[in-house]
């Protein structure tokens, strides 16, 4: 992984100092809220509605065990000792005081972390896959190209006000595992017919009040001109981007109204602009990154025998481990989503026992990712079953990978201060009763998410079922909604009809799971049958 030079330190120390007498000052009264809330959410700190929330920058979902740890310490220290894991690869803290904000920065800097641009209308952290570097099906390790694009985002002066948020997904194979087309720009490194690597673009996608799948504008650009070329994006939705109303600010809103190929046009006239005048990062620099990213050093002959005698392991090998390029290694996956769990959410124990597995079985190396649950990338199968059994005595072993168990969820009306419902007890609810009932296994493959307000930050417009909490007359209440995905077969989900009470909407999931257990042929996932037999007999069982 990437560690900081003096650059990079130097400059994350005087944010700090920067940020401690901001925050000083606003507790003094000198600055009002209004003079100090651009600065904090530069900061990453929300004021919601209980208190301040803190998001702390996971760059492409990429920690040790000493970051784990840190976590863990400013969970107990300034929280109410857990911290949330973010759909963006970052952690947040719920309940922070104002006055604790720079020393819980100063923590952070002392292992090489940071919340910077974790928030306002700048270029939040790059994502990318979570079993990047480990997986047996990537062209390459996608994280040197973010870490690049990390490294000409932050403090970029052009791009430190722009119209609204903006946020790059970097990958690397054609399953895509982060949403790739559903970012404001999208990246998938690619190898053309000639065996060369390059950049393929995707350029407006996103969720929100107004969810749109980006097109691809560009099919392939030389690796050593993917930034240059990311600039040229940014340039003109910098040029073009509406500023007069936040909720058609974004880029995608710009691509749609211009059309994607008068975006295009500009972008690559910009990009030739560019290069006239030499503006391109080193490729000197991409080479230095890279070697921060080598394999460790796997075990030549590795086993890859699995004793699975014991059913509960042999279905968390099932379920929670992913295919690795190195002979007798996996990608083994930690739920975070145990039955009636808020999803997303660890203890500062279940940090630490995570951060001392990940030096004992992954090379000192966790990822977070795009599901709300940590992966250590390279396990030896032969160490599967210590590590599994270490989970499970601590509350983490739960077998529930990609099933509807294994909810993406937003925080809701728990916390944010933008949110219209509740979305914690109606997650909690769902694995609950599916835990129950006994049908998660007959269901295999279904995704669900679950967003508090428009906003969809649990990505209901992804999910194969989806949950939308709105208001209604002052009454909680929750849309359903059916067909999306957020993968390479990416589609947006359609509202079934009138919204339900929380009691309502968990009875409609089991509903509309019933449709796909009673109407699936073999083979088909629920998105799969959804899409065959459309909408009506889902909105017949649902409505009569």
């Amino acid at each position: 992984m990437y560690l900081y030079d003096q650059y990079d330190q130097a400059m994350v120390d005087a944010r700090v100092a920067e940020f401690r007498d901001q925050a000083q000052r606003r507790l003094e009264g000198k600055l009002t809220e209004d003079q100090f809330k651009p600065l904090r959410l530069m900061n990453g700190l929300y004021l919601q509605l209980h208190a301040y929330m803190l998001r702390v920058a996971i760059p492409y979902g990429t920690l040790n065990s000493r970051q784990m740890h840190a976590l863990a310490d400013i969970a107990e220290k300034y929280d109410r000792g857990y911290g949330h894991f973010t759909t963006r690869q970052n952690i947040q803290y719920n309940w922070i005081k104002l006055e604790d904000a720079g020393d819980i920065l100063a923590d952070l800097a002392e292992v090489e972390m940071h919340a910077i641009q974790t928030s306002g209308n700048c270029i939040r952290n790059i994502s990318s896959d979570h079993f990047a570097g480990a997986a047996a099906d990537e062209l390459v390790d996608p994280r040197p190209y973010a870490e690049l694009l990390r490294q000409w985002s932050s403090f970029h002066p052009e791009f430190s006000y722009l119209p609204r948020k903006f946020k790059i997904a970097v990958i690397a194979s054609d399953t895509d595992r982060a949403a790739m087309r559903l970012h404001d720009i999208g990246i998938q490194i690619v190898k053309n017919d000639a065996g060369e690597l390059g950049a393929a673009f995707y350029v407006g996608g996103g969720m929100g009040r107004t969810p749109m799948i980006a097109p691809c504008i560009k099919e392939f650009v030389p690796l050593d001109r993917l930034v240059t070329y990311a600039e040229a994006c940014l340039r003109v939705y910098n040029r073009h981007g509406r500023r007069d109303n936040k909720y058609k600010a974004r880029i995608k809103i710009l691509v749609h109204e211009m059309g994607a190929e008068e975006y295009t046009r500009q972008v690559d006239a910009e990009f030739d602009h560019m290069l006239s005048q030499g503006i391109e990062p080193p490729f000197a620099e991409l080479e230095r990154i890279r070697t921060f990213f080598e394999d460790p050093l796997f075990e030549e002959g590795a086993s890859a025998e699995i004793d699975r005698s014991d059913p509960d392991f042999a279905l968390w090998v099932d379920r929670n481990t992913h295919a690795h390029k190195a002979d007798g290694y996996v990608s083994a996956v930690i739920s975070l989503k145990p039955v009636g769990g808020i999803p997303g959410d660890a203890t500062s124990e279940q940090m630490r026992l995570m951060a001392d597995l990940a030096k004992d079985y992954s090379f000192d190396e966790l990822r977070v990712m795009h599901t709300q649950n940590i992966v250590l990338p390279h396990v030896r199968v032969a160490d599967l079953h210590a590590l599994w059994t270490a989970l499970e005595e601590a509350g983490l072993g739960s077998s529930n990978l990609d099933t509807i168990e294994d909810i993406i969820a937003c925080p809701g009306l728990d916390y944010c201060s933008l949110a219209n419902a509740r979305s914690i007890p109606v997650a909690q609810k769902i694995s609950e009763r599916f835990a129950a009932n006994g049908k998660t296994e007959a269901l295999g493959k279904l995704k669900l998410k679950i967003s508090g307000c428009i906003n969809a930050c649990g990505h209901h417009h992804a999910g194969h079922i989806g949950i939308l909490g709105v208001d209604k007359k002052g009454v909680e209440n929750y849309q359903l909604l059916l067909g999306g995905s957020e993968a390479e077969d990416v589609s947006l989900a359609k509202i079934t009809g009138p919204g339900f009470d929380e009691a309502g909407i968990v009875d409609a999931v089991e509903t509309a799971a019933d449709v796909y257990l009673r109407e699936r042929e073999d083979g088909e996932r629920f998105l799969d049958t959804y899409r065959r037999i459309g909408m009506a007999p889902f909105k017949e069982a649902l409505y009569g």
